[in-house]
């Protein structure tokens, strides 16, 4: 668990993440927490989406979001790779009734609109909700939504080759740290033999 900015991000729970979300007062920042629960890519890369990656020229979601290789997280050789992920019906729903800024190309614009919020930004929005909803103990951080999509693809049996593919994850030995195992899940998976 994540302690003072140290060690892991917590998984949150489904519960949580809607108590998180009742105190996000903003549309814009509620998409921008769901479009992390629903792609599980980085906080980083979510501040970087232009409408254009969302939205096609009619303002309809797209089938699928497209994070754009320089907004992502290198890999160690360097390299950065476009990422696009299949838009989950529940976001599908957000995003049809989401009316982006229309002077800006950025989906999150910042107060002028010439250009993205920064991750920092992003960083005290989703801090102020979780300390509002009464989980600041619990290590919550930007990286959550990430470490929680890949730990709920795994539970749901989903294979880690797919799991991969969907986060863009290179290493599986990389893609396994994410994959939070409680003790109850080494009993579960004991106990079915």
């Amino acid at each position: 668990m994540k302690n003072n900015r140290n060690g892991q991000s917590a998984i949150i729970t489904d519960s949580d993440y809607s108590k998180i979300r009742k105190q996000i007062k903003s549309r814009k920042y509620k998409l921008l927490l769901d479009l992390g629960w629903y792609t599980g890519e980085r906080w980083g890369a979510l501040v970087q989406l232009q409408i254009c990656d969302v939205f096609d020229d009619d303002g309809k979601p797209r089938e699928f979001i497209n994070f754009r290789a320089r907004t992502r997280k290198a890999t160690p050789d360097g390299k950065r790779k476009t990422r696009q992920v299949p838009v989950h019906p529940i976001l599908r729903e957000t995003l049809a009734s989401y009316k982006p800024e229309n002077d800006s190309v950025w989906l999150f614009p910042d107060r002028e609109g010439n250009e993205p919020i920064t991750l920092r930004w992003a960083d005290m929005i989703l801090r102020s909700a979780v300390d509002k909803a009464g989980l600041s103990a619990k290590g919550i951080s930007t990286h959550s939504t990430r470490r929680t999509f890949i730990t709920k693809l795994a539970k749901r049996g989903v294979g880690l080759a797919t799991i991969k593919k969907a986060t863009g994850h290179t290493d599986l030995k990389v893609l396994s740290r994410y994959i939070e195992v409680s003790d109850d899940d080494v009993k579960e998976a004991i106990a079915s033999l």
